[in-house]
């Protein structure tokens, strides 16, 4: 009777044993381990000994298969995460359209008084410029001049004098006048835009920078809706456009390798084994059966 007992006992003890060794000689030891200067075989462990290949195969493996351009675009431009985007800049104008705050207030949650000058100072500047450039390149002396002599032609005309035949004693006089305004206005114009542009740039920046959270949202539902359309087509274009070479500059594969490599064997153990762990200790227990059958099948034998 204890024949057929002890059989199948010993089998799942050794079952048992050596699965355990070899799911634990996949981590350890950590380091070769060396008797009298004599290599011991099997160490280190296989996932010491190979981590720089498994730490290439993981990375290049995630790349290609898990974060490729397919597999993000999809997801990033799916219904759902669209309508994330779109909910979250519904609920920010909802937020904000209770919020007294100046948009300069704001701001400041994020950003520094200094960071602030900064970019307000830019884009001022930027505008100034783009602008002042436009009036002096152009002869917007001439349009106004002729503008303004045509003006009083029609006012001559319609009037009292006009009705006497003042208007044939300013016509002659209409083109070199407007010749003469028209140059002055040019130069008005060369020496003095930068500044006033400056003075009302600058004038509507602060107005704008002195505006509520509430005032800049509320009632402004048509600017809203243009908004969010181009965040959202801004967006897709960043994904379609650019996520390829965004890619390529993350070097999803390198990262993940360097990373692998840099943990220590300790924290890559425990990581695995925290995953797995009920899937190898069923592996140990699978070796316990497995020895209990044959024992049992040699007992009988």
């Amino acid at each position: 009777m204890y024949h057929y007992l002890i059989g199948p006992a010993v089998g799942a003890v050794i079952g048992y044993i050596t699965n355990d060794i070899a799911i634990r000689m996949l981590f350890r030891p950590h380091q070769a381990k060396y008797i009298m200067g004599i290599h011991v075989p099997f160490t280190p462990g296989i996932i010491p000994k190979e981590k720089a290949r498994i730490a290439g195969a993981i990375g290049k493996a995630v790349s290609e298969n898990l974060m490729n351009r397919e597999v993000l675009e999809k997801s990033l431009l799916s219904d759902d995460m669209l309508k994330k985007i779109s909910n979250a800049i519904d609920e920010f104008v909802t937020t904000q359209s209770g919020n007294d705050e100046t948009i300069e207030q704001f701001a400041l949650h994020y950003l520094s008084s200094d960071d602030i000058n900064a970019m307000r100072s830019d884009v001022t500047g930027g505008i100034v410029k783009l602008v002042t450039a436009k009036l002096q390149n152009s002869d917007l002396g001439s349009s106004i001049a002729h503008m303004a002599t045509v003006h009083v032609m029609e006012k001559t005309r319609n009037s009292l004098a006009g009705r006497l035949g003042a208007e044939m004693f300013i016509q002659p006089l209409a083109q070199p006048i407007e010749k003469i305004l028209a140059k002055h206005i040019n130069e008005i114009l060369q020496n003095n835009s930068q500044q006033m542009i400056q003075d009302l740039v600058n004038k509507e920046a602060s107005e704008l920078m002195g505006m509520t959270m509430s005032q800049l949202t509320t009632g402004r539902d048509e600017q809203v809706e243009q908004i969010k359309r181009g965040v959202l087509n801004a967006y897709r274009t960043i994904i379609i456009e650019h996520l390829p070479r965004i890619l390529q500059d993350i070097d999803i594969s390198t990262i993940i390798e360097q990373r692998i490599n840099e943990m220590d064997m300790n924290e890559a153990e425990a990581i695995i084994m925290d995953v797995m762990k009920k899937e190898l200790r069923a592996i140990v227990w699978l070796g316990a059966l497995l020895g209990c059958i044959m024992g049992t099948i040699n007992a009988l034998i």
